[in-house]
């Protein structure tokens, strides 16, 4: 998935990047609305890692992206 559709998509995306860096927190993932290069920085911050690393983990993350990241109620299956 590109990062056009995560950061078209951020509200949704907010739960998935707290599943995989919680220390960050809902006020740096407002603020940073799905700018990568932000996202990155705060992740350099609060990690204490290398620009590098940080990108590398932004990569790997946007590679598990999917479409379902953005579908409401499809693991709920039919409304009873």
């Amino acid at each position: 998935m590109n990062w056009d559709q995560i950061q078209g998509n951020w509200k949704q995306a907010v739960g998935k990047a707290k599943e995989k860096w919680g220390k960050l927190t809902d006020d740096d993932l407002d603020v940073v609305a799905g700018r990568r290069d932000q996202l990155a920085g705060l992740i350099q911050e609060r990690y204490g890692v290398a620009k590098e690393e940080a990108e590398e983990q932004l990569s790997a993350w946007q590679r598990t992206a999917s479409d379902s990241w953005f579908t409401k109620g499809k693991k709920d299956g039919p409304a009873a």
